[in-house]
């Protein structure tokens, strides 16, 4: 059985400005469809013809900001493989994202990790074999 994901539903604070975080990672992604949901809120669907990420405007503040790793049940990242880690650093640094990469090394592959203009924090990776035991290897990882 194949599997991949297909998408991801995010509901955010600001569309647009999730919107230009996307498009900086993946200049690829174009806008396939948005409109408006029964309630009002602005949506759309940004990705390509086989993967896209859902956005919806939120139309209330949490009752507490949400803080990736603080120990809170919650979505800490979400992780895309790329081609090239390096171009996508110097395009999304070039558009004035943070980069919040933690110290990781290993010879199979190499991660960078940014937030987005929101405080979300987003994971890339590339990887350097096509070997399944080498691209999923933990032993080699040097996670800091």
């Amino acid at each position: 059985m194949k599997i991949r994901l297909e998408h991801a539903n995010l509901m955010v604070r600001d569309v647009d400005r999730m919107l230009d975080f996307l498009k900086a990672a993946f200049p690829d992604f174009e806008i396939r469809r948005e409109g408006k949901t029964w309630q009002g809120q602005r949506w759309l669907h940004v990705g390509t013809n086989d993967t896209y990420i859902a956005l919806t405007q939120a139309s209330e503040e949490p009752a507490e900001q949400w803080v990736p790793y603080a120990g809170k049940p919650g979505l800490n990242h979400l992780g895309y493989e790329v081609d090239d880690v390096e171009a996508l650093r110097s395009r999304l640094r070039a558009a004035g994202y943070r980069d919040s990469t933690v110290p990781n090394k290993h010879p199979h592959r190499r991660r960078v990790y940014f937030y987005d203009a929101l405080g979300n924090d987003w994971e890339f990776v590339q990887y350097e074999s096509d070997d399944p035991a080498e691209r999923n290897d933990y032993e080699l990882a040097d996670l800091g």
